[in-house]
């Protein structure tokens, strides 16, 4: 287990910053009359979401077999990815590292903060040079590390994610937004090792919960109370809130739905090595493939033309489109117009 100082990988202020603190959420009441929020005393959302998300952490921590001081709620895993970026790095003098192609918000955030972006570029099979990242953090000495495992956007997962957490001195951020549809272990069972390891999960992939916008970040519980010292007060919305309590008590649904994307995820790999307009199908640890075209524009103008919205990655993945998996029909449809693009 490594000893590493979280304390003095926090900003100074953000260790001075005192938290907001809601009251009625961090105190028990048996029938409270209550008049401190100047809220309305009618409607039925008329009571502000509690700020400390109690009840989901419980739940949460029932669910992965942890502690509720090891889970922090985000609104959405962008907002998490937005505060730590704040709690440890500080504007026009930190960096973060992050691996190329990867998703693309690590560096919109540290933009927005004011911080240098340092790029590892992954070989052609989409892995990390172990050497190349190495050398990369020697030089440049980044304070977060972001890897997104399995990556978006190629789909696969980061071999040896340890070893990358050993040899970094900042605070390590493993983003398993796809976590769900692979056989990869999760990171979860490294956070008591590493107390500069953040675990990032959401409900929007393979729990369907898109729209809800609930990300989740799992760390120690000095990082988690980082968390609640520096995000808004109240972030997460009694409406998404009450969605994660109850799709947590359907896991036999999340499961047979999860079992459904999973199934045609194999039919789609299948169909898709049929096809002669595409040059590769890349293997695929998430709910989409990263494919190769022989002539990517036009295949993405007929698929836009048939109102199949995808993800052109080209240039940056030169010939690329990601293409998420779908149901039965929409996968049909995506197949019968790729069929077309043989004759383009």
């Amino acid at each position: 287990m490594t000893t590493l100082n979280i304390k003095k990988l926090v900003r100074k202020n953000i260790l001075e910053l005192k938290p907001y603190i809601s009251f009625r959420d961090n105190n028990q009441f048996k029938n409270p009359v209550l008049l401190d929020a100047n809220e309305s005393p009618f409607g039925e959302y008329h009571r502000y979401p509690d700020s400390t998300h109690k009840k989901i952490r419980d739940k949460i921590a029932d669910f992965k077999n942890i502690y509720p001081n090891q889970i922090a709620i985000g609104n959405g895993s962008d907002e998490l990815i937005d505060l730590i970026i704040k709690i440890f790095c500080e504007p026009k003098k930190d960096s973060v590292l992050v691996m190329n192609p990867s998703f693309a918000m690590y560096g919109f955030y540290a933009a927005i903060n004011e911080n240098e972006v340092i790029s590892l570029n992954l070989d052609e099979n989409f892995e990390i040079k172990k050497e190349d990242f190495l050398q990369t953090v020697k030089d440049n000495q980044p304070k977060v590390l972001f890897l997104c495992s399995p990556n978006n956007p190629t789909g696969n997962s980061i071999r040896d994610l340890e070893f990358y957490i050993k040899n970094f001195n900042g605070i390590v951020v493993v983003d398993e937004a796809y976590i769900e549809f692979s056989n990869q272990k999760s990171c979860l069972e490294l956070i008591n090792n590493y107390p500069n390891l953040i675990v990032l999960q959401t409900f929007s992939k393979a729990w369907g919960l898109a729209g809800a916008r609930v990300g989740v970040a799992y760390s120690s519980e000095e990082i988690t109370s980082l968390f609640y010292t520096v995000k808004s007060p109240f972030n997460v919305n009694n409406l998404s809130q009450n969605l994660v309590l109850e799709i947590l008590d359907q896991v036999e649904d999340f499961q047979n739905n999860l079992n459904k994307i999973l199934e045609e995820r194999d039919w789609l790999n299948d169909q898709l090595t049929h096809i002669e307009c595409i040059t590769k199908v890349y293997p695929t640890d998430a709910n989409f493939f990263l494919i190769e075209f022989k002539d990517v524009e036009n295949v993405y103008a007929k698929l836009l033309e048939n109102e199949i919205l995808t993800s052109k990655r080209s240039p940056q993945i030169p010939n690329c489109i990601r293409i998420n998996v779908g149901n039965r029909e929409e996968n049909i449809q995506l197949i019968n117009v790729l069929n077309q693009c043989e004759t383009l």
